[in-house]
């Protein structure tokens, strides 16, 4: 049997893209790196898991349910979404993950010749769903940790369709105001599609920072992400959602897959959305976590950026890869940030506070290592 011609199969634009693997799962990695344990810092997962009301809901699901189709466009969990936000149930739509909304949003409005913009530093699938789709998708460089509203704007042609701003941004935690956000979207005046990434909305408590779902009545080309994964600690479920104006989500509706998200995320969501509780304790778990680890990297005097979330970056003076490797030996797993362009930078997720001390002696273990063999090479 003769094999496919490839070469002239895959688009150009294909060809040049690089697959993203994935980590490992966790058993195999404990065998890899020789560790007990493992405790996952790279992924900013909520440590204490689902609230409790959404708990019992997984643990009480019903193994029959597992062979009937969910509903196909999570009917009751948008309404529930629009009673909670005032809205019209249809103008939310429901994804198996924010990287599903950023398909469906990208894939709505442009088409070829195209290009988006976002950050040179912010989540990623933004540009790689764009570039993979056959569309450009132009980088702006970081200012002070943080999206640059003027450089955004200065990379604007007729070819340009959507802008996203992670807001905080995943992995610096900077976050533009309410002020900065109505600023850029006056700027852009409906010319454009305006994502507003919110996947740490719940996080944030900082006065100034915007609710964008406010300003869904004054900007019809807003669109907002939220996502159930962070906070509500659903990220093995997989479910987000966008909201924006009735106009633009029926027409991001056309590109929507149906029957994508799993009953159980539904029925897991639709609880936990009301669990104040579970946020307040969360979001005291991050701020005992940041305290913490902030006045322990000022000991070790490393440079580190402390926004908005559930994360910390920081800067090794040594490989974020090389440095990986070493803290997976002791059953510590972070993010690299080469990936983001930051290298030698790592992420790392905030945990209870006795991972927290087992981070920082896996770490200090590691640069005192580090620093013993740089002196043996002098």
């Amino acid at each position: 049997m003769k094999y496919p011609d490839l070469d002239r199969l895959v688009p150009d634009y294909v060809k040049h893209f690089e697959a993203y693997i994935p980590s490992k799962p966790d058993d195999v990695l404990k065998r890899l790196f020789g560790c007990r344990y493992l405790y996952r810092l790279n992924n900013n997962e909520n440590p204490l898991g689902p609230p409790p009301v959404a708990q019992s809901i997984i643990k009480r699901f019903p193994p029959h349910s597992a062979s009937i189709y969910p509903s196909g466009d999570a009917y009751h969990l948008r309404y529930k979404l629009a009673d909670r936000f005032g809205l019209n149930p249809e103008q939310f739509l429901v994804g198996n993950g924010a990287n599903e909304v950023i398909t469906f949003v990208i894939k709505a409005f442009c088409q070829e010749g195209d290009n988006i913009i976002t950050a040179d530093g912010t989540f990623a699938v933004y540009e790689w769903v764009a570039e993979f789709s056959g569309f450009e998708a132009r980088l702006v460089p970081l200012k002070n940790f943080g999206f640059d509203d003027e450089g955004m704007l200065s990379h604007i042609d007729e070819r340009t369709k959507i802008l996203f701003v992670c807001n905080p941004n995943n992995p610096t935690g900077s976050y533009w105001s309410e002020d900065k956000l109505r600023n850029f979207l006056d700027k852009i005046n409906g010319r454009q599609i305006v994502v507003v990434d919110e996947a740490y909305f719940e996080f944030v408590e900082k006065e100034d920072y915007p609710d964008s779902i406010k300003l869904l009545s004054e900007y019809p080309n807003l669109v907002v992400f939220r996502t159930f994964s962070k906070m509500y600690g659903l990220a093995g479920l997989r479910i987000g959602y966008l909201v924006g104006s009735l106009d633009v989500v029926n027409i991001i509706r056309r590109t929507c897959v149906v029957y994508s998200v799993n009953v159980l995320a539904q029925e897991a969501a639709f609880a936990a959305i009301d669990d104040q509780e579970h946020i307040f304790k969360t979001r005291e778990m991050v701020k005992k976590g940041k305290d913490f680890l902030v006045k322990e990297l000022d000991l070790l005097r490393l440079q580190y950026v402390n926004g908005e979330g559930n994360f910390i970056m920081i800067k090794l003076p040594m490989s974020d890869s090389l440095a990986y490797r070493k803290l997976m030996s002791k059953g510590i797993m972070v993010r690299t940030m080469t990936g983001f362009r930051f290298p030698n930078w790592i992420r790392v997720t905030i945990d209870k506070l006795e991972v927290m001390e087992a981070f920082i002696e896996a770490l200090s273990k590691v640069l005192n290592t580090a620093r013993i063999e740089n002196q043996k090479k002098l």
